[in-house]
């Protein structure tokens, strides 16, 4: 009966998934013919079959070294399915059984990518990015010489120019409908927080703009001199270096600005 009941169960997933494969019949095996079965599948392009032998190893031989290589391949054909939910549960089961396992740091990279690869354009919600960038910089930490987190210095960058751009896109709308105090607040973001991005100089000059309409002069000389410095040769610095010309106006900075302290610690 317990046979039955698992075959049947087999049926089911792949009927789901739309395969076209063979039904899987529920057989007790060495743990190497799984493994090795679930790894030519893979090698085929066969996924799912392959997804569910992986998972199969660590079922009928869960103490063995196989199981904890077949958890991590599992989460890895979760991932290549797109199936990062799933991908992601696996690979963190793995990290909180075998945390010291050589194959941790791969782990940690399949989230970090499971992720990554969910990340949407800055009109849409960045919690994936934000998670992204949390995952990425957990696998920077724990494993800094790996070739993994040599790519994941690579992807943090875009995860940050993801976060800069959505931080930009709010200012930008609270600007247009006159709310300044938290246009000010989103751009004075950017510019402390998320330097490395290629959203930096806008950022300077529409705090020129907000500045320069407040009245607020001193403060808007700060921050086109900050982008002056910086960006000289950027259109937003031409922009900015204008309106401030109409205003008899020149870029500089004071000690005691934001400004300045932002300068001297992060440019």
């Amino acid at each position: 009966m317990r046979s039955i009941l698992i075959s049947l169960v087999f049926v089911s997933f792949l009927a789901a998934c739309g395969a076209d494969n063979a039904l899987i019949e529920y057989v007790e095996r060495p743990v190497e013919e799984i493994y090795n079965e679930a790894m030519d599948r893979l090698e085929d392009g066969d996924f799912i079959y392959a997804s569910a032998q992986f998972d199969e190893v660590e079922r009928q031989h869960p103490y063995s070294k196989w199981a904890r290589k077949a958890m991590v391949m599992s989460a890895y054909t979760y991932y290549i399915q797109n199936q990062y939910d799933q991908a992601i549960l696996t690979a963190r089961r793995f990290i909180s059984l075998y945390p010291g396992n050589e194959q941790a740091a791969y782990a940690y990279y399949i989230i970090a990518q499971s992720y990554y690869e969910q990340i949407s354009d800055v009109e849409r919600d960045q919690r994936n990015t934000e998670l992204a960038q949390q995952a990425l910089v957990e696998l920077i930490r724990r494993y800094p010489d790996s070739d993994y987190a040599r790519d994941a210095v690579l992807k943090l960058d875009l995860t940050l120019d993801h976060l800069a751009g959505k931080e930009m896109e709010v200012g930008r709308y609270y600007m247009k409908t006159g709310q300044y105090a938290a246009a000010i607040r989103r751009f004075r973001n950017v510019v402390a927080n998320y330097e490395r991005t290629t959203h930096v100089s806008e950022a300077l000059h529409r705090l020129t703009e907000i500045y320069l309409t407040l009245g607020l002069f001193d403060e808007a000389q700060n921050a086109a001199a900050i982008l002056g410095y910086n960006y000289p040769n950027s259109d937003w610095y031409a922009d900015s270096y204008r309106i401030l010309v109409e205003k008899e106006l020149v870029p500089q900075i004071e000690e005691k600005s934001w400004f300045s302290k932002v300068w001297n610690s992060v440019f």
